[in-house]
């Protein structure tokens, strides 16, 4: 059985960081896209950053320069250091895994197929 584990979640004030990580098991592929993706209140679930087994990343406009996803391979973990927090930021946090290919190509949610149960992140100003 697929299982994703998200963690790392809390509150913060503004200009404040966060690590979040994201613990896999059961997948039977070495090479997949691995996402974390943020849902606010009353708005759609939007993708952040995408990083693949080589390693190579994607990140969105809106958190570019900010957020760095990174991966530890041997320890099934990918994390997204979040730094500069801002109170936009504050949203139910997931990742999510895209098995039906070894690079990163959709940022689509519908096209990840397994996900975390979520983590929350709350920034004050």
């Amino acid at each position: 059985e697929v299982q994703l584990v998200d963690s790392g979640g809390g509150s913060v004030v503004t200009g404040g960081s966060l690590r979040l990580s994201c613990t896999t098991s059961g997948i039977p592929y070495k090479h997949y896209c691995l996402g974390w993706f943020r849902q606010a209140a009353g708005k759609e679930r939007e993708a952040l950053a995408q990083i693949d087994a080589d390693g190579d990343t994607r990140y969105a406009d809106s958190v570019r320069g900010r957020f760095t996803i990174s991966q530890e391979n041997a320890k099934n973990s990918r994390y997204l250091q979040m730094n500069n927090l801002k109170p936009e930021d504050t949203a139910m946090y997931y990742c999510a895994a895209d098995l039906r290919f070894s690079r990163c190509f959709s940022w689509r949610p519908d096209d990840f197929e397994a996900w975390g149960q979520g983590t929350q992140v709350t920034v004050s100003s």
